[in-house]
């Protein structure tokens, strides 16, 4: 199977969250082939990182861990980059959910992962805001 993550998702791969076992699971009873990542999951894993941090619910050393964990496993993933193709669709996407709240950054999430319709069979995110935004582009978000 070939599985679309967003930053939200992947982060719980590195960090034990709510939800993380939803994510494990995942992973731990289907066979993953490929797991597609926006190119900006590398700025916001580590912004997420630092966030932590400051907010005290990681200690310098844990986030070094973690972010050298990330680093080693960067071959894992297939990063999508961020082309003229997904900015305009990102742009599209904000002018017809910005209404509703969608945001830079999960815009291009979003587009990213409308570009892979047809390649990825699971999108998966943890933000629920943008999982309604998968939804209402017919991505499966659940097997």
């Amino acid at each position: 199977m070939k599985i679309f993550l967003d930053t939200s998702s992947l982060f719980k791969l590195y960090h034990k969250e709510n939800d993380t076992e939803t994510i494990e699971r995942i992973f731990s009873i289907n066979e993953i082939t490929d797991v597609f990542l926006s190119e900006i999951a590398l700025i916001e894993f580590t912004s997420t990182v630092w966030k932590k941090v400051r907010t005290l619910q990681l200690n310098e050393l844990e986030a070094q861990k973690i972010l050298a964990r990330f680093e080693t496993d960067l071959y894992k993933y297939n990063f999508i980059q961020i082309d003229s193709i997904i900015t305009e669709e990102a742009r599209n996407l904000i002018t017809k959910y910005g209404k509703q709240g969608l945001r830079i950054l999960d815009s291009i999430q979003l587009s990213t992962a409308v570009m892979l319709q047809y390649q990825s069979n699971l999108f998966v995110t943890s933000d629920k805001l943008l999982n309604s935004f998968f939804k209402q582009e017919s991505l499966v978000t659940e097997l």
